[in-house]
């Protein structure tokens, strides 16, 4: 089975292979101008910055202190190295109301090149049941019982990193059931039992977006929907494809015209739907929302990066704008902290975490932002 899917994963890769501009750290002299921004959006929320760096603490001290985080092309940088750079920003949070210059001084600034585009997500909240119920007829599926996946790194280190999702079949392997396959032919009808029902079938398209959210069922109590998996298709970008077919103007996309659209053309909106393979699976928590960490995600703070190229644990300090309900964007500066992943964020992408209610999911539908982004490491003694 191994070389099956060995051979399986050379063939796609051979076959798939195409050139990209790869991201980069570029070692920078401290930018003072954002890091007094950045400075002055810590001193007006100390206590959830504090929080956030102890929950990448908790993560980052249990990986070994001597191995390095980054791949080829990465920074010259230890696990313990990060450790000592989050618990220097921890010890100097306090002071920095009084020297906002101090993340300058103390810091390395590493830039990531090309400039990140930062999106947004947040934590949607849904009614439903836990019980099959008429008013809910949407299933939401928890991680599959015949869904395998292989670290392909063991095979080859050209792949590490990379992992396998498939099923088998009476011809051995085959990819996992696609979006199409799961909700249009009921691939999984018959041998899974949802972990929950809810109203629409959007709502749920949207939730495996975000990756997490809040299901209220009928006795008005909450359980957290978090990630369990995926079916390992590519995932494919619905603004996009909406984008290419003339739907809706590049200039007017966002979440909320997405699903404006949808809602305004019921006949269409599965097949749209199905233009993006990739599907999520998900557990039932009481807590959550949780990053990739298993700590509990911050919002405004939180990040989704790829591991790849950024690790969890990675101190960012961030330059960007975010959009205004009144339509007067805001360019702002904050210290962001990389812990959580997501299967459209690769290279240099950013995604936020926005947290919940209103507020969170216009910035989470709005905000796409080409932003100069800082990596910061903290200076030998």
């Amino acid at each position: 089975m191994r070389l099956l899917v060995a051979a399986l994963c050379l063939t796609l890769l051979c076959a798939c292979a195409v050139a990209s501009r790869q991201p980069r750290l570029v070692e920078q002299g401290p930018d003072r101008a954002v890091a007094a921004r950045v400075a002055a959006t810590v001193v007006n929320d100390p206590a959830a910055l504090t929080s956030a760096i102890e929950h990448s603490l908790a993560y980052v001290r249990t990986r070994p202190a001597a191995e390095k985080p980054f791949g080829d092309g990465g920074p010259e940088c230890t696990w313990g190295q990060l450790v000592s750079s989050l618990e220097h920003l921890h010890a100097l949070i306090p002071a920095l109301a009084e020297d906002p210059d101090l993340l300058a001084r103390e810091f390395r600034w590493i830039e990531v090149r090309p400039d990140p585009l930062v999106t947004g997500y947040y934590e949607p909240e849904m009614e439903g049941s836990l019980e099959p119920d008429p008013r809910f007829p949407v299933p939401l599926y928890g991680l599959p019982a015949d869904l395998h996946s292989v670290d392909l790194g063991r095979f080859h280190p050209r792949w590490k990193g990379q992992r396998l999702t498939y099923r088998q079949d009476e011809k051995g392997i085959a990819p996992y059931y696609s979006r199409e396959e799961i909700d249009v032919l009921g691939a999984l009808a018959l041998t899974e039992r949802p972990l929950a029902w809810t109203r629409d079938p959007v709502d749920v398209f949207f939730l495996q977006i975000q990756g997490s959210g809040r299901l209220r069922l009928p006795d008005g109590s909450v359980r957290h929907v978090l990630y369990a998996g995926k079916n390992g298709h590519e995932y494919v970008s619905l603004g996009k494809v909406m984008i290419e077919r003339g739907l809706i103007p590049a200039d007017e996309m966002s979440m909320q015209r997405i699903r404006a659209y949808l809602r305004e053309h019921p006949h269409e909106a599965q097949e749209l739907l199905n233009t993006n393979p990739s599907y999520v699976f998900f557990r039932l928590a009481q807590d959550g929302p949780l990053g990739a960490m298993g700590r509990t995600l911050t919002p405004m703070v939180s990040m989704a990066t790829d591991s790849a190229f950024l690790p969890l644990g990675s101190i960012l300090a961030v330059d960007t704008v975010l959009p205004d309900t009144g339509g007067i964007d805001a360019r702002t500066a904050f210290l962001g902290l990389a812990q959580d992943r997501g299967g459209a964020i690769k290279g240099s992408r950013l995604d936020l975490f926005c947290g919940a209610g209103p507020r969170a999911e216009f910035l989470a539908g709005h905000l796409q932002a080409s932003s100069r982004v800082y990596f910061l490491l903290k200076k030998e003694e």
